[in-house]
């Protein structure tokens, strides 16, 4: 599919997910009987964390990891989240990183985009700005932001070489990058991992981890880790792969090869 194409299915899946929120009902984007949003995007907040956050921040949670927990921020640095959705992560990290920091948001989807500036009101958080662009081309200088974010966006792109080397770009020098994606760790037949990649997100185009690692390095980052965070099971899909109509044997091909993972990098001093 070209890049335009995968855009525009994104821009439509998620404006639908952040439309179902609005109306009180759930962001996921499968039905129970396909697996749901479990166990992708299930429990990956604490309580404590979401006590103080808007219901529909929690709610439209597409995500597969908590990159704000994980990127150890900092009081005073910019966070810049990549496909921001509802705002949880951006909400998040404007805590975290206090009055004298700031969080930015950018999403494409303008549903979203309304759905996370309602819940900065509702949340009466004045440090976050939310940008409306594609992760492929970043709204913001060269060398203007500490940490980027994100979480499970990074996948749906059809152009990853473009949003890293943004992402390389406006980083300042010892920047980080530090965000929760999909990956896979092995290799995997072509019919069997677009079935799995349904079952995970909205849309997915997960990266094996090697090829995830050459594209960071290829982008100029150092420092480069993959920490998986969640290992999906054959047997957590496999009523979805079943409907799919694959195999026994196919199901069990997959086990453990599709993971959440924590993505650490950064951008060199000098």
């Amino acid at each position: 599919m070209r890049d335009e194409g995968v855009r525009d299915l994104v821009k439509q899946k998620y404006g639908q997910a952040a439309l179902r929120v609005t109306a009180g009902e759930t962001s996921c984007c499968g039905s129970p009987a396909q697996g749901g949003c479990d166990p992708i995007t299930s429990n990956l907040y604490g309580i404590a964390e979401t006590a103080e956050l808007p219901r529909e921040a929690v709610a439209a949670s597409l995500g597969c990891g908590n990159p704000t927990a994980l990127a150890e921020l900092r009081p005073g640095e910019t966070v810049l989240d990549l496909g921001s959705g509802g705002g949880i992560d951006v909400l998040l990290s404007a805590r975290r990183v206090g009055p004298a920091g700031k969080a930015y948001g950018l999403d494409m989807t303008d549903e979203m985009l309304a759905l996370a500036r309602e819940n900065q009101r509702k949340a009466g958080v004045t440090n976050v700005e939310f940008l409306k662009g594609e992760i492929e081309h970043i709204p913001l200088p060269a060398d203007s932001v500490d940490v980027i974010i994100s979480n499970c966006v990074i996948n749906l792109s059809a152009d990853k070489d473009a949003v890293l080397a943004e992402a390389f770009r406006v980083l300042r020098p010892g920047g980080r990058f530090a965000v929760s994606d999909v990956v896979v760790r092995g290799e995997v037949p072509s019919e069997i991992r677009r079935s799995v990649e349904l079952w995970i997100g909205c849309v997915a185009g997960a990266l094996e981890e090697s090829e995830y690692r050459a594209k960071l390095a290829k982008a100029g980052f150092v420092g480069v880790d993959v920490e998986p965070t969640r290992v999906y099971t054959a047997e957590s899909a496999r009523d979805h792969l079943v409907g799919a109509g694959l195999s026994a044997e196919a199901i069990a091909s997959i086990d453990g090869k599709f993971i959440s993972a924590f993505v650490r990098a950064r951008k060199p001093l000098l």
